[in-house]
C-alpha cells in the first residue's frame, strides 16, 4: 500500500501500518525467526515445540505500533524505502525485535497480573495450566502454567536479542553500537518500570491521591511510555544514521506521546469494549491496577471515606467482580469527573507531543505518517 492511500484514512492504524508493506515485512521477519526457533527447539526436544506454538499465537496478534514508530522515524530521518537497502532491512528487523521484546514482556506481565486473556485468547500461563489439567499430569496445574509462561517469556526475550543482533550486523559499527545501546537502556527501563508497578501494588494506597497519581505516572512512563513510543522513535533516527542529537529530539516527542498512549490503555482497561480490546470489561479493576484513572477518581470524590470511595477500593483486586460491579465503578469514575480529567490529560500530552514533532527536523512522507500514527495511538478503541 502506498503512503498516500494509507494517509487517506489517517486515523486507521491498519492502513498506516500496511503502508510501504511494513506490516507484511515485519510479520515475515517475525515468522522467519519463529521458524528458526522451532527447528532449534525441536532438535533439543520435540515436547517443547508447544513453547514456540504459544509464542506464535501471541506474536501474530499484535498491532505492530512499535515497529511502525521505529520504521517511520527511520523514514522521517532520511532512511530509504528501497526494500533492498541494508538500512531499511535493518529498520524492519529492529521492528521485529521490538515486537519480540514486547511479547516477552507481556508473557511475564500476564503472570504477574494473573490475567486470563490477551488479544482475545487465553494467556500463556492459563493455556499451559489447561494443558496440564487436561492431560491429568501430576503436580499443581497453576504452578506448571506459571513456570512454563515465565520460561517462554525468557525464550522470546532471547529471540529479541538474536533478532536485534542480526538486524544490526550489516550496519556501520557506530550506527549499530548506538542502536544497541538504546535498545539495552529500553530493556532496563521496562524491567525497572515493571518492578515499580509491583511495588505500587504493595505500598499503601489511598491516603494521598496526588502522590498516588504521581507514582502511577512514574510507573507508566518507565514501564510503557519508553518502549511503546519513545525508544522506537529514537531507534529509527539512529538507524537512519542521524546520530544522538536527532534521536534525542524525536525521543522528546515520544515521551509525552507514550504516556498518552498508556493512559489510553488505562481508560480502555475500565471502559473498553471486550469485543475490540480482547480482554474482559473491567479487567484492570479485577487485577487491582493502581492507575491514574483510579487515583484521580479518589482525589475528586467529595468524601474520601464515603461509600463511593469504599466501593472503588473494594473493587480493586477483586477477581470475582461482576459486570454489574464494573458498571457501578464506571459510574463512580464518570460521576467524579475523573474520566473527563484523564481525557484532558491525554489531550494535553498529545498536544505537547505534536508540538515537539513539529520542532524535529523530519522529512516527508515520514513526518506525515508519524503525525497520523501519533493520533491513531491515542485516539483508539483497542
Amino acid at each position: 500500500m502506498s503512503v498516500s492511500s494509507a494517509r487517506t484514512g489517517a486515523l486507521n492504524p491498519v492502513a498506516l501500518l500496511d503502508a510501504e508493506s511494513l506490516r507484511a515485512d515485519v510479520d515475515a521477519a517475525v515468522t522467519a525467526h519463529l521458524d528458526r526457533l522451532v527447528a532449534e527447539v525441536s532438535a533439543i526436544s520435540p515436547s517443547a515445540e508447544v513453547l514456540v506454538e504459544e509464542a506464535a499465537g501471541l506474536l501474530m496478534g499484535g498491532k505492530r505500533l512499535r515497529a511502525a514508530f521505529c520504521y517511520w522515524s527511520f523514514r522521517a530521518h532520511g532512511g530509504a524505502a528501497d526494500p533492498t537497502d541494508p538500512a531499511r532491512v535493518a529498520a524492519v528487523r529492529v521492528g521485529a525485535a521490538l515486537e519480540l521484546f514486547q511479547a516477552a514482556a507481556l508473557l511475564h506481565d500476564d503472570v504477574m497480573d494473573n490475567s486470563d486473556t490477551r488479544r482475545g485468547r487465553p494467556t500463556a500461563h492459563r493455556a499451559f495450566a489447561a494443558k496440564h489439567a487436561g492431560a491429568d499430569w501430576s503436580g499443581d496445574a497453576v504452578r506448571f502454567g506459571d513456570a512454563a509462561a515465565i520460561l517462554l517469556g525468557d525464550l522470546v526475550l532471547l529471540a529479541a536479542q538474536r533478532e536485534l543482533s542480526a538486524a544490526l550486523a550489516p550496519l556501520a559499527a557506530d550506527v549499530a553500537a548506538a542502536a544497541r545501546a538504546r535498545f539495552d537502556v529500553m530493556q532496563s527501563e521496562v524491567v525497572v518500570g515493571q518492578y515499580l508497578d509491583v511495588l505500587v501494588q504493595a505500598e499503601p494506597w489511598g491516603g494521598d491521591p496526588a502522590s498516588d497519581e504521581e507514582r502511577a505516572r512514574k510507573v507508566l512512563r518507565a514501564k510503557s511510555a519508553s518502549y511503546s513510543v519513545a525508544a522506537p522513535l529514537a531507534l529509527g533516527a539512529l538507524l537512519a544514521g542521524r546520530g544522538a542529537q536527532a534521536a534525542a529530539g524525536i525521543e522528546a516527542a515520544g515521551l509525552p506521546l507514550g504516556e498518552a498512549f498508556q493512559l489510553r490503555d488505562d481508560v480502555l482497561g475500565v471502559f473498553g469494549d471486550p469485543a475490540v480490546t480482547g480482554k474482559p470489561a473491567g479487567d484492570d479493576l479485577r487485577e487491582g491496577k493502581r492507575t491514574v484513572v483510579v487515583a484521580r477518581t479518589l482525589a475528586l470524590l467529595p468524601d474520601a471515606d464515603g461509600p463511593e470511595a469504599a466501593t472503588l477500593t473494594a473493587a480493586l483486586g477483586d477477581p470475582g467482580l461482576s459486570d454489574e460491579d464494573v458498571a457501578r465503578v464506571r459510574e463512580i469514575i464518570v460521576g467524579s469527573g475523573a474520566l473527563d480529567a484523564v481525557e484532558q490529560l491525554i489531550a494535553d500530552l498529545s498536544v505537547r507531543a505534536h508540538a515537539l514533532l513539529d520542532l524535529a527536523h523530519l522529512t516527508e512522507p515520514g513526518r506525515g505518517v508519524l503525525t497520523d500514527l501519533a493520533h491513531a495511538a491515542v485516539d483508539r478503541a483497542a
